[in-house]
């Protein structure tokens, strides 16, 4: 086993390790991944680590050093739910980028581990609301949670559950079109985290196409500038899919491969022209432009 000291030296290896790998210089991130210990958030080892190889593999003991690398480290086997890879979640961490002081809300907050590091970043004069749907999952958040002073756990769903305006809206899951309350609670020069998924998404194997794509929404006063971060597989954010929107997104993955790179603005409403849309369904739309 690793001791106290060895493992401090882990975590700061692990927090500049996955950092690197996501290809953002964020100080106060390598901070955040170096102080928030992970064991804490994902019950007694040993633990289920998930390999695209050979599904759960359970690590040989409980020793914390197994959760120190960039790997997915189950917390439902056997519904497949993850604690999530590190570097894609700092990728995301990155782009919406919390600042000292600012409002997080972290909807699809699972075990808690990935809102303890954005508590860390907007420190003590920020704040961090949790919202998980699962309430298993929400009370395990709520304990994880309950030495972080800013934040709190809400069990509830996302799409619909009541916040203050927030700076960063950071969603874990997959929806199939912004919530309204995401849009309306979003701070002029807020960010919000957006993964868009059909329902071939869940479950499908991995590969450059995983109909699901993560956007990072901008706001500026009534505008909502948008890009596309990354490809994703991810589960379904309850609250947030409709059957209109899932078709339009499905149709726009398959049909229009690569081109949610050239999206541009995230608009509300149903007056965007079909020629500059890259996905339009009832009520919002994608823009090229």
């Amino acid at each position: 086993m690793f001791d106290a000291d060895d493992l401090a030296v882990l975590r700061r290896a692990y927090a500049r390790q996955i950092t690197f790998a996501a290809g953002v210089g964020n100080a106060a991130m390598e901070r955040a991944f170096a102080a928030v210990r992970r064991e804490d958030f994902l019950g007694p080892g040993p633990w289920p680590i998930f390999s695209l190889r050979g599904g759960y593999r359970t690590t040989p003991d409980a020793d914390p050093a197994w959760l120190y690398a960039d790997v997915l480290v189950g917390i439902v086997p056997a519904r497949g739910l993850n604690n999530g890879q590190p570097s894609g979640h700092a990728m995301w961490i990155g782009a919406v980028a919390p600042k000292e002081g600012e409002h997080v809300v972290h909807v699809g907050a699972g075990v808690g581990y990935y809102s303890a590091i954005m508590a860390h970043m907007v420190g003590s004069s920020g704040a961090l609301t949790a919202i998980e749907f699962d309430k298993d999952l929400a009370g395990r958040a709520a304990v994880n949670l309950s030495s972080v002073p800013n934040a709190k756990v809400v069990q509830g769903d996302g799409s619909s559950v009541q916040f203050a305006p927030a700076d960063v809206i950071y969603v874990n899951a997959g929806a199939t079109r912004p919530a309204d309350i995401w849009l309306d609670n979003l701070r002029d020069g807020g960010r919000l985290l957006l993964p868009l998924t059909s329902n071939a998404n869940w479950g499908s194997t991995p590969g450059p196409r995983l109909l699901g794509a993560v956007f990072l929404i901008t706001r500026h006063g009534g505008n909502f500038e948008a890009k596309v971060l990354s490809p994703v597989g991810i589960f379904p954010c309850e609250g947030a899919r409709d059957d209109e929107s899932e078709r339009a997104l499905a149709a726009a993955f398959e049909q229009r491969p690569g081109t949610e790179s050239k999206v541009k603005r995230l608009v509300r409403g149903n007056e965007a022209p079909e020629a500059d849309c890259w996905v339009k369904a009832p009520g919002w739309a994608l823009t090229y432009r």
